[in-house]
């Protein structure tokens, strides 16, 4: 079976998007991409538990578009840490409900600081006349992955 050589608008993509997932330090599976020593699937539970919490384990899972089996591991660490914790509320034995700690709370509040600051350089960077078409790109570009899978 012969390998299909893809067009070059494809191997421009591929290459500009593996540029920014290296740029930005999203291989790194240790930290985020704004310097925390946090996996960026923790920071990214955190954030929405932070937002809308007590949050449902399998809506976390939707969110994040993850695996249950994963999202369970990833419960498994936050708790671990201290920064959730897990419950059932009346009604249905079956939910498994998430909420952050004190120090959840602390530790996204870190994460959230953190961010802003890391975003608000990388705006800096772009000049201010190319900021909404790079916006508008990354919006379709989001789009299209979400059409995608």
């Amino acid at each position: 079976m012969s390998q299909q050589t893809p067009s070059p608008d494809v191997t421009a993509l591929q290459t500009q998007i593996t540029a920014f997932v290296r740029a930005f330090g999203l291989h790194q599976p240790d930290q985020t991409p704004c310097g925390r020593p946090i996996p960026v699937s923790e920071a990214h539970a955190l954030m929405e538990i932070e937002r809308d919490g007590p949050l449902p384990q399998h809506e976390l899972a939707t969110r994040l578009r993850l695996e249950k089996s994963t999202v369970s591991r990833l419960v498994s660490q936050l708790h671990g840490r201290g920064w959730i914790e897990r419950g059932k509320r009346d009604g249905d034995a079956r939910v498994i409900w998430l909420k952050l700690t004190d120090a959840g709370r602390t530790a996204a509040t870190q994460l959230a600081t953190a961010r802003t600051a890391t975003f608000a350089a990388l705006l800096d960077a772009i000049p201010a006349d190319k900021r909404d078409t790079v916006l508008d790109s990354i919006t379709t570009l989001v789009e299209a992955l979400r059409d995608h899978r």
